[in-house]
């Protein structure tokens, strides 16, 4: 059940942002095999002012946190933050090192899903 909490700076078309969510969506699909009925992503956006980037404010940008089931491996993980870098850059015109994606293993028993029942309750 892979939950993205996504950072944007403001100024970007509606278009583009429904292509970021989609992108990114399928990214997660793509790389490591989540069913797309358990992804789930909010977008925020974050006024120009608030943000510096390598020392320069206002600069264009995208964090991707990322919370996962524990115990993907550490290939699968780094196909993820690919990906989500990839969708990132190709959705809003941005270089990749204006993107960071940061992943958040939790445990099962710390994961709720469908109904209220844990990960591990729900045998995940």
């Amino acid at each position: 059940m892979p939950i993205l909490n996504v950072q944007i700076m403001q100024g970007h078309a509606p278009a583009a942002k429904a292509t970021l969510l989609k992108a990114l969506s399928q990214a997660v699909v793509d790389s490591i095999g989540a069913p797309v009925a358990s992804v789930r992503i909010t977008l925020a956006e974050v006024p120009a002012e608030h943000v510096i980037v390598a020392g320069e404010l206002g600069k264009d940008m995208a964090l991707i946190l990322v919370d996962l089931i524990a115990g993907r491996t550490a290939e699968l993980k780094a196909a993820l933050i690919a990906a989500l870098n990839q969708a990132a850059c190709d959705s809003l015109g941005l270089s990749g090192q204006d993107v960071r994606v940061v992943l958040h293993d939790v445990p099962k028993t710390d994961m709720g899903v469908a109904n209220g029942l844990s990960a591990a309750a729900a045998g995940r």
